[in-house]
């Protein structure tokens, strides 16, 4: 039987911080090491009974899918082998096995970079109230669940744990980060979401929606961190039950 980790326990690493699901260590002043717990959650409760082995099954579809679009967007992992990690993370392989990745440490930009194809969730709330997601115009008489004429770039603020996002139009993101970095996020973002949703098409699955996270090296340049195309922080849906 799988064995359960609820709480990851590395004393000779620093921990950073307990997320919802990941744990986050500093492995050395370049390198930090994501932990996905079986933890869950919902509505931003965790609940106190893991799902034994879903840490390992988050990591392997992340690391997935960082090689699949890494020629659209480099991306934050060094390595997803604990063979080739440093001594003394390998110490705690038992646990870590699997379910971790080691990653590059960068400045995470505050904002959640959310790509819709479809009007679903927050979105279609707001469509229906005010005909606009992330007050942008939207075109009149779309149904919930319809697909978007294109990709639509939707961010949000990243909030405190415990707090919510706040979704907010393209220009707020532009005031938040300057104009040329909100730019370049909109069209990699974009481009990501669209390498993504043609590949699971082609597998029977619709992606609704997405989230991804970005962060900046020490040379400037935009990367790709966090995780990619979860079903923490995305919707697919069974492309043979949409209607």
């Amino acid at each position: 039987m799988i064995q359960a980790l609820y709480e990851s326990d590395c004393p000779d690493l620093k921990l950073l911080a307990r997320g919802k699901v990941r744990d986050l260590y500093e492995v050395d002043s370049s390198t930090l090491l994501f932990v996905a717990t079986d933890r869950i959650s919902a509505y931003d409760v965790i609940m106190t009974t893991p799902v034994a082995g879903k840490g390992k099954i988050l990591t392997q579809i992340s690391v997935f899918w960082f090689d699949y679009l890494k020629d659209v967007m480099p991306n934050h992992l060094i390595t997803a082998n604990i063979d080739e990690m440093p001594a003394n993370v390998q110490q705690y392989r038992d646990q870590l096995s699997g379910r971790s990745l080691l990653v590059k440490k960068v400045d995470v930009l505050p904002i959640e970079a959310i790509v819709r194809g479809y009007i679903t969730g927050s979105g279609w709330k707001e469509y229906k109230s005010k005909g606009t997601v992330c007050d942008i115009r939207l075109p009149e008489g779309l149904r919930e669940s319809q697909k978007l004429p294109h990709a639509l770039f939707t961010p949000s603020t990243k909030a405190e744990y415990g707090d919510h996002d706040e979704n907010i139009h393209p220009d707020k993101c532009a005031e938040l980060i300057g104009k040329d970095r909100a730019d370049e996020m909109a069209r990699v973002a974009t481009a990501l979401y669209s390498k993504a949703a043609e590949y699971a098409a082609g597998k029977g699955i619709l992606i609704a929606d997405t989230k991804f996270e970005f962060g900046v090296d020490g040379s400037g340049n935009i990367m790709l961190i966090d995780e990619a195309l979860t079903p923490d922080s995305s919707r697919f849906w069974p492309a043979a039950l949409y209607k």
